[in-house]
């Protein structure tokens, strides 16, 4: 009984917190974006000019505003402008830190050109025998590879279930297996605990690791 139980509520847990956790999310987006409403006058906004609220409607004007400031700094006006708006962020210690760090790690997420976090790899961490998926995040390493003597490339070891964190290791070139998988299945994998994976996932770490 207590056994079928338990089975129940796991089932219902596998139901409800996947489906929970997207709203929460999809939630923070929608408010965040919803704030943008206060950037217009109250005079101006459609309560007051139609009689009535349009739903989301902050939602609308964030859209909005995200695809004109696109527009805007992908001209050269606009880059100028932006620049000259970093060069200023620049002189301030704390947020030049923050500022640089975040638009950096963005530039790598949403950049289709770079090859940052694109290729999923596999390493021996945090010691011999002992392997963790991680991800290809940096090749240009050439100071700490002059230092070391060999040829270092910078890996992200992502945690589990949370692979926002993790630990970004150097690892010499001849140590680092890439793997034939995609980032969207490494991600599954690393955020289900190792339990979602194909058969053939499987057997492609195995064969990999003992090298048959």
């Amino acid at each position: 009984m207590m056994h079928s139980l338990r089975k129940y509520l796991i089932a219902g847990l596998l139901v409800w917190l996947p489906l929970a956790a997207t709203v929460v999310v999809i939630r923070l987006l929608i408010n965040l974006l919803n704030q943008t409403i206060h950037l217009i006058p109250p005079e101006f906004r459609p309560e007051t000019v139609l009689g009535f609220s349009i739903p989301f409607f902050g939602v609308i004007v964030g859209i909005i505003i995200l695809l004109v400031t696109g527009m805007f700094a992908a001209n050269l006006f606009g880059r100028r402008l932006v620049s000259f708006w970093e060069s200023l962020l620049g002189r301030i210690p704390l947020v030049r830190t923050i500022y640089t760090s975040v638009k950096q790690v963005l530039e790598t997420l949403f950049s289709s050109g770079s090859k940052s976090f694109r290729k999923v790899v596999l390493v021996e961490y945090p010691r011999k025998d002992i392997w963790c998926i991680g991800f290809l995040s940096n090749k240009g390493l050439d100071r700490a590879s002059e230092k070391a003597g060999r040829k270092l490339m910078s890996v992200f070891v992502p945690t589990t279930p949370n692979p926002t964190s993790g630990f970004i290791v150097m690892f010499p070139e001849e140590d680092i297996i890439e793997l034939d998988m995609s980032v969207e299945d490494a991600f599954k994998y690393i955020i289900s605990m190792g339990v979602v994976t194909d058969a053939e996932t499987k057997d492609k770490l195995a064969q990999t690791i003992t090298g048959s």
